[in-house]
């Protein structure tokens, strides 16, 4: 008999400018967080690499150690910086190593938004790759997160090429929103001044830095590039969804890839959440009525546990389709519903939802983004709003599904691979969808929604499908080492 082969496991390095719960501003921090976990558990070596942010990250809750000080940065043959490097942990035997420099990582409250992004990322890159020299770590795989990482790639295979310890090293650039690019919008750089993703990088006090496009760089370098969605790889080869990049990216076809998100079904769990008011699972739905006048009570609303809630938790900005549900919000508040929108973003949206809010108090909420209250908000409505610009993945619609709360999103990205339209005469799918970025198209999808809610127990079937379909990272994750092996034979 031959003897079976077992395959090797893989060293992996993830690196983010987020990771939850240390630091998150949306789905990134959250894929960083559940990725690297999934592929601990299917038995790989993993590692983090992110900064420390020293108004954001509390050294002492997360009980930090300090391994590396005052370790010399060269940034180019005239520049150093010091940076030191501490590790904590993400879970038992999964390390997460923080970059810090108080200059560029701890001057503001914000994790992003600083005029010197480029520069920022820029030091973070460089300090991710020392840092793995200094820890003598030969590994397989560097695994970037979205343009804070793309120089990374681009490193590997300029100045540090000759490195004994990354000789044999592969990288993986994943594309989360290709619409951010740099550490400012890429339209707004002049012709003349375009970054073609070829040459030296200046200088950090040169001003030309900031126009360094990181993605470009980044698809232009790494062995394997992949997106968040199958339907999103796709769209970002064609000039509607592409932001300038679709010609490299069709250039460089056969190594992209398309991987749908998971979520971490431990994290977001409706039978174990604590910030529940009454914890239920598709086997006891009806608990989540407790939920609902929990929540109509703490923000105001009238106590009906048969009024629908219509929710949405995503950032208030066009690309989350907020110009859709602007435009037809008047028609929304004559029906018999709830409407609670929670989230930042855009001023003037923002301003329009407060002002509907003074004349339909008892119809219409919006709050604040609150981390702790996101899951509370999932478990007592019934209807979730994405009807999204575009989507590269989406985690929200996810999360709303694990808990029981039904999607209505717009087919693009990761929303058509995640979504599947309702039909109530065979009872297959899972939420409503909408193809063409139209408001009564999306008004229609809602009412349909509203109609379906009316029938009980055909709704009870829906809430009970979404909530037991497998959303996890399970999969994904083995897709994932699939196309680390593909790096690693390329």
């Amino acid at each position: 008999m031959s003897k079976k082969v077992v395959p090797k496991k893989l060293k992996i390095v993830h690196v983010s400018s987020e990771v939850a719960p240390f630091s998150k501003t949306g789905g990134l921090g959250d894929v960083a967080r559940s990725l690297p976990k999934a592929l601990k558990r299917l038995g790989h070596d993993v590692i983090l690499i992110t900064p420390l942010y020293g108004q954001v990250i509390d050294k002492k809750e997360h009980k930090l150690k300090l391994i590396f000080e005052d370790v010399d940065l060269r940034l180019n043959s005239q520049e150093k910086v010091k940076v030191n490097y501490w590790k904590g942990y993400l879970m038992e035997d999964l390390p997460v190593y923080f970059v810090e420099n108080k200059h560029f990582f701890s001057k503001h409250k914000n994790i992003y938004g600083s005029t010197k992004e480029n520069a920022r990322f820029l030091v973070f890159d460089i300090a991710a790759l020392k840092l793995l020299s200094l820890l003598k770590l030969p590994v397989d795989i560097i695994h970037c997160h979205d343009w804070q990482t793309g120089l990374i790639p681009y490193y590997l295979k300029t100045d540090f090429r000759y490195s004994k310890t990354l000789k044999k090293t592969k990288t993986v650039f994943t594309i989360h929103n290709l619409i951010f690019q740099l550490g400012h919008n890429w339209w707004e750089i002049p012709p003349e001044r375009k970054d073609y993703g070829r040459g030296r990088i200046p200088h950090t006090y040169d001003p030309r830095l900031e126009d360094i496009n990181f993605a470009k760089r980044a698809i232009r370098s790494a062995d394997i590039i992949n997106t968040v969605s199958e339907k999103y790889r796709e769209e970002i080869m064609t000039k509607k969804f592409g932001q300038d990049l679709q010609r490299i990216l069709r250039n460089r076809e056969d190594r992209l890839f398309g991987i749908i998100n998971g979520i971490d079904h431990n994290t977001y769990n409706p039978e174990k959440d604590k910030e529940l008011h009454r914890r239920y699972s598709s086997k006891k739905i009806t608990l989540k009525d407790d939920n609902k006048k929990y929540l109509q009570k703490k923000i105001g609303l009238p106590v009906d546990k048969n009024i629908p809630i219509l929710c949405t938790t995503s950032r208030v900005t066009f690309q989350k389709g907020f110009n859709l549900i602007l435009k037809v919000i008047n028609l929304f508040l004559k029906l018999d519903i709830q409407l609670v929108f929670m989230g930042d973003g855009n001023k003037e949206y923002i301003r329009q939802i407060k002002k509907l809010q003074k004349k339909y108090s008892d119809k219409l909420v919006w709050l604040p983004f609150d981390q702790k209250m996101e899951s509370l908000l999932y478990a007592a409505s019934d209807v979730f709003l994405l009807p999204s610009n575009h989507e590269p993945c989406g985690i929200n619609q996810l999360i709303a599904m694990r808990y029981g709360c039904i999607p209505v999103v717009r087919e693009v990205g990761g929303l058509y691979d995640t979504v599947d339209d309702f039909n109530p005469a065979t009872g297959k799918g899972n939420g409503f969808t909408f193809q063409a970025e139209n408001e009564i198209l999306f008004y229609a999808a809602v009412i349909r929604a509203l109609e379906n809610y009316k029938h009980k127990r055909v709704w009870a079937n829906l809430v009970k499908r979404a909530m037991k379909q497998s959303t996890s990272w399970e999969i994904p994750a083995k897709k994932y080492v699939e196309l680390y092996r593909k790096a690693l034979r390329e």
